[in-house]
């Protein structure tokens, strides 16, 4: 019975919880289909009619189709090379525990807590003549995923047979080889985890992009829609239909990756 009341009071309470994280995406929603007069109050209230243009005007006035095509390729393009770099290191260093390699790992993950230091990084982006460049801010993303990618796939591959590693060996497979052929097709699970973390983490994020780019033919949706945001701060109308084309991918992409993310998660929690 004690069991059952607490099963009770927990359900109540995360339904409780999803609703209160639900009540900001559907004012937005609701918003964005109204006209400017109605949404000037961002009231729950349903729009009297659906204005759908609002998305068609949002597109084009707030140059929306570039900031997705930019986003697209900033998460696709430093998702891929933070996943590579950080799956070899945490290959490395979960084969090989010498105590030289348990302090890098450590120093590594470090990253997932340490602030960052946006004027000493700004002086190497100088250096390396990459701000206001879409290679500096792919980069940036794939070198701040990294700590974060060490850590999760460092305690996956624990679970992996050494015994894999000597049988390709054995056939003469070469270091490299074995990785990619033999290693890197098992991490699926929880590279898929990752990715996925790190294409939402990168598509939300505002502060990279704001310092270290320029350019308005750069910017991704976050930077787009702060630019628009800062034209049509009167129109909430138009401002919602902006923050529901941004949020929308984001939404789709978590909702259809849930399973993965959790059993990539749980994936390497029991040695085996």
């Amino acid at each position: 019975m004690r069991f059952r009341w607490q099963s009770i009071i927990n359900h109540g309470l995360a339904i409780f919880v999803s609703l209160l994280m639900f009540i900001p995406v559907y004012l937005v929603f609701v918003n964005s289909l109204k006209s400017k007069t109605e949404a000037a109050s961002m009231g729950p209230a349903l729009p009297a009619s659906l204005n759908w243009a609002n998305f068609a005007t949002v597109i084009e006035r707030g140059k929306l189709v570039i900031a997705f095509g930019n986003s697209v390729l900033y998460a696709v393009a430093a998702t891929v090379i933070g996943l590579t770099v950080a799956a070899l290191a945490a290959y490395v260093l979960s084969r090989n525990r010498t105590r030289t390699n348990r302090i890098l790992y450590f120093f590594i993950i470090a990253g997932i807590a340490m602030p960052v230091n946006f004027v000493a990084l700004t002086k190497v982006m100088q250096l390396l003549h990459l701000i206001n460049s879409q290679l500096g801010i792919i980069l940036l993303y794939s070198a701040f995923s990294i700590p974060f990618n060490v850590f999760l796939i460092y305690a996956f591959i624990q679970t992996i047979p050494r015994e894999l590693d000597e049988a390709a060996i054995i056939d003469g497979c070469s270091p490299i080889r074995l990785f990619f052929s033999v290693i890197f097709p098992l991490l699926t699970p929880v590279l898929v985890t990752a990715g996925v973390l790190g294409l939402l983490g990168i598509w939300n994020e505002f502060l990279v992009p704001l310092y270290y780019l320029n350019r308005s033919t750069h910017w991704p949706m976050t930077l787009a829609v702060y630019n628009f945001f800062g034209q049509f701060q009167s129109d909430w109308s138009l401002v919602s239909a902006d923050i529901v084309l941004t949020i929308l991918p984001v939404i789709l992409i978590y909702l259809y990756a849930q399973r993965y993310i959790l059993a990539g998660m749980t994936a390497g929690s029991v040695k085996g």
